[in-house]
């Protein structure tokens, strides 16, 4: 079957299912296939659950008029989409980076969802399936798509432009993030440069913090750009005024006071301020919508629980996004503040060195107590009596009455696979 023959069969159903545990009546399910787990297995299941078509790869699957049988699942489901993305020629916004990308991007929806009809990558949904079925999220009455890009390896954010087609594009930051993947610093700042390779190749927008010396750098001499810096007049601005805890900061003079912390997440509303400037949504407008967004799943989220007021920012990490963090935590003007770091993954062969870096950096700071848990950081050296380390969080749950926690600001962040969210609980 051509792509363009499976689009009209795709229009007639109520969107895309992958699971059949969400599947929606009427959808179109793709069957796709992992390395624990076979979808083919499951069409008959979609089909008794009220799939109206099913996409397979296997003939012996291939037993009724509802399923449809093509070379590869996932090959499909990328080319219908990037199809679907043409047939609809709705504007799209394109963002990666190596930190806040899902905070930026819930930004900028909050932000022009003022003004349009917006869809934008649910949750992180960022990759090779996640940006497929964000495309095929879109309907024609979908004006602007805000299309998050994820990528752990070289290729992966041009693979993906290619699928979206993005009208615009901003890129956070380059930190060092999936250094496995990417081969070091260098590696990242390459592969993220992959969405500005693709804008520019295609003569379309580039947003940019120009206060960002690798950005400033790499788009010098490109003309279609919209910035915003502190500091330097060719680019709009945007003033800083505060982030204790909260991010404060002006605009026009009018001020917006945000309910995220760290000066971190600075450049992330001045990221969804512009690009609401550009899209014309009016200032009073973005204020409304920044002010309004709450940060929640495990980040940047304030807990207040009895004496005790809880950073959440468990959600992941890296050595770039840790030393913010606790930068920002050693600002705050409180009296105790305690710091529960776990492992960063997906460093490689740098993994010892970045682990034993947060380490010195977090004794060096102005934080009162630092407790670090994993193999990673169990195995670095430090003279402070301030860390005390764990093997594992099981080994931080056997101890945790003994380290007698109250009236403190407590930092809890560490990558996915660490879960320290459930500090929670033990608190």
């Amino acid at each position: 079957m051509k792509i363009e023959q499976l689009h009209e069969l795709f229009l007639t159903c109520n969107g895309t299912s992958t699971d059949t545990r969400k599947i929606a009546k009427n959808s179109m399910f793709f069957a796709l296939k992992g390395d624990n787990f076979n979808g083919n297995t499951f069409t008959q299941t979609a089909l008794d659950l009220g799939a109206k078509y099913v996409i397979i790869d296997e003939v012996k699957f291939n037993t009724s008029k509802q399923t449809i049988l093509v070379n590869n699942v996932l090959e499909t489901l990328q080319a219908l989409a990037s199809y679907h993305r043409t047939y609809l020629k709705t504007t799209i916004i394109a963002l990666t980076g190596s930190n806040g990308k899902t905070t930026t991007k819930e930004l900028i929806n909050a932000v022009l969802s003022k003004k349009y009809k917006t869809t934008a990558t649910v949750g992180n949904l960022n990759n090779h399936i996640g940006v497929p079925l964000t495309l095929l999220a879109m309907s024609k009455d979908t004006q602007i798509g805000i299309v998050e890009m994820g990528a752990n390896h070289l290729k992966e954010i041009d693979f993906l432009c290619n699928i979206a087609k993005p009208d615009f594009g901003y890129i956070t930051n380059f930190g060092k993030a999936h250094l496995e993947g990417f081969g070091g610093v260098e590696g990242v700042i390459k592969g993220k440069s992959e969405l500005y390779n693709y804008l520019i190749k295609n003569n379309n927008y580039i947003f940019l913090n120009a206060d960002d010396s690798i950005q400033i750098e790499k788009l010098n001499s490109y003309i279609k750009k919209f910035g915003f810096s502190e500091t330097n007049s060719n680019f709009f601005k945007i003033e800083s005024v505060s982030a204790n805890p909260f991010v404060t900061f002006k605009i026009d003079d009018i001020l917006i006071e945000s309910k995220l912390i760290g000066k971190y997440n600075f450049t992330n509303l001045c990221a969804a301020s512009i690009i609401g400037k550009y899209f014309n949504v009016p200032l009073m407008d973005i204020k409304t919508a920044l002010e309004n967004y709450t940060p929640s799943n495990n980040r940047s989220q304030i807990i207040e629980n009895g004496s005790l007021k809880i950073i959440l920012d468990a959600y992941n990490a890296n050595p770039t996004s840790m030393k913010a963090a606790l930068e920002n935590l050693s600002k705050l003007k409180d009296n105790t503040k305690i710091a529960f770091l776990g492992d960063m993954f997906e460093l490689g062969n740098e993994a010892e060195k970045e682990h034993q870096n947060i380490s010195d950096l977090a004794s060096k700071l102005d934080i009162d107590s630092i407790y670090i848990v994993g193999e990673n950081f169990n195995n670095t050296k430090s003279n402070s009596t301030k860390i005390k380390s764990f093997s594992s969080f099981n080994a931080l749950k056997e101890n945790f009455n003994s380290l007698q926690i109250e009236n403190a600001t407590i930092l809890i962040k560490g990558s996915r696979g660490m879960a320290l969210e459930r500090i929670l609980e033990l608190l």
